[in-house]
């Protein structure tokens, strides 16, 4: 199912619906379009038009599967950062146990392009999300499906909704990563609680524990290790209470971008127990990396023996106006680049086939289709020029572009990334 379906997104037709692509590419298959290896600044493309770094996106796979090896962990890379079955796909061939997904509509995603291993990190209370997910594991033994609990209630609910189901749904009770965070069972009693009433249905099967270290509040190193010493713990009295007797290992999984450090620090001391342990990492902003966010916080700053990830996203825009000497404007705004947690910044200018660094220009503020760049004195900037703008934080860079070029460092393209969002 994966390869036929992966075929037919080489299948689909290049039209209006993907910005930023030729004009002159109407009704190519994005197949025919690839095979033309089209260059990125001469072939016709418009700006704004996105584009992944072929070579930083293979060495971010790369860095991130010898990773996981060294450190002993199984890798479930969060794939609501992309929504991109070729990624996902990309992710497994590198060694990933399965895909991370944050929302049910992403499973059926998944699921459609052949994903046969699924963590999803979220409670599932939804009768007919949950009646598909019964359905997809009653026609698939091979099908590994797990999710979230945190309460009684959602136990309940969920026992309601696949009464009758084949084959029992595996879950994972989520601890909270402290008072005020996110979602998760706050105390060790709590979630004994759970775990007593998932073993009281038959419609499901605890298999571990989970949750997301990065939701700590105030998060420094000593609290994120504290929380998930906490999670190890838990593991541990629940194996002891016997409440993973019916499973064949014991899932204790955590790990966002900013923390997997810590994560492999600590899931190194997980004591034996009395099944297999899968230690499962989640990490997923590392497989396009960011030039913002991410790029601050990544544990290869704390830990540069272990290596740098690579900023692969670019996206290019075009000088639209220069209506005074210390400002511009280029054609790109909210519509097109990630904003929710940094702006923008503008890192190369080209003319005329060459590039240059973006010195004294700054981006200050974006509209829905502009970028308002703040030009110091002697900063050489003229309208029709590309700038080429690094992003912050991919998992809102992804969602904005349903067709994504990616292009060799010369410019030529040798392939288009599928976004489902």
């Amino acid at each position: 199912m994966s390869t036929e379906a992966l075929a037919r997104l080489a299948e689909e037709r290049v039209d209006h619906r993907f910005k930023g692509l030729p004009p002159d590419a109407d009704d190519l298959t994005v197949g025919e379009l690839t095979a033309q290896r089209r260059n990125l600044f001469t072939d016709g493309f418009a700006t704004p038009v996105l584009a992944l770094s072929a070579e930083r996106l293979e060495h971010n796979l790369r860095l991130m599967e010898t990773y996981a090896t060294r450190h002993g962990l199984a890798f479930a890379p969060h794939g609501k950062t992309s929504m991109a079955p070729q990624l996902f796909h990309r992710q497994l061939e590198h060694g990933a146990w399965g895909i991370t997904l944050a929302m049910p509509h992403q499973v059926r995603v998944a699921r459609a392009f052949g994903i046969s291993r699924i963590f999803l990190a979220n409670e599932l209370v939804d009768p007919a999300a949950l009646r598909w997910v019964a359905a997809e594991l009653a026609a698939d033994p091979s099908f590994r499906f797990i999710c979230y609990v945190d309460s009684v209630r959602g136990v309940q609910l969920m026992d309601a909704a696949l009464e009758g189901a084949a084959r029992p749904v595996d879950v994972v009770v989520e601890l909270g990563a402290g008072e005020g965070a996110r979602t998760g069972v706050r105390t060790e009693a709590e979630c004994l609680a759970v775990a007593d009433a998932v073993a009281a249905t038959d419609t499901l099967r605890l298999v571990g524990v989970a949750g997301y270290e990065g939701e700590v509040p105030q998060a420094d190193p000593e609290r994120v290790r504290a929380w998930l010493t906490r999670l190890v713990a838990l593991a541990v009295d629940l194996d002891k209470a016997g409440k993973f007797a019916r499973t064949e290992e014991i899932v204790v999984s955590a790990g966002g971008s900013a923390w997997f450090d810590s994560v492999a620090e600590v899931f190194a001391g997980i004591p034996e127990l009395s099944l297999p342990v899968l230690k499962l990492l989640r990490s997923g902003a590392y497989v396009s990396h960011d030039d913002g966010h991410y790029r601050r916080i990544t544990p290869f700053n704390r830990v540069p023996e272990e290596g740098a990830l690579e900023p692969a996203f670019r996206l290019w825009s075009q000088v639209v106006s220069r209506p005074s000497p210390g400002q511009a404007f280029v054609n790109a705004g909210k519509r097109d680049a990630a904003h929710d947690l940094d702006l923008p910044s503008a890192q190369v200018v080209r003319r005329d086939g060459v590039e240059r660094p973006a010195t004294g220009i700054e981006v200050t503020r974006l509209s829905d289709q502009h970028a308002w760049l703040s030009t110091a004195p002697g900063a050489e900037l003229e309208v029709g020029d590309w700038v080429g703008l690094g992003l912050s934080h991919p998992c809102t860079s992804f969602d904005k572009w349903p067709l994504i070029p990616v292009a060799e460092a010369d410019g030529t393209v040798v392939d288009y990334v599928r976004t489902f969002f």
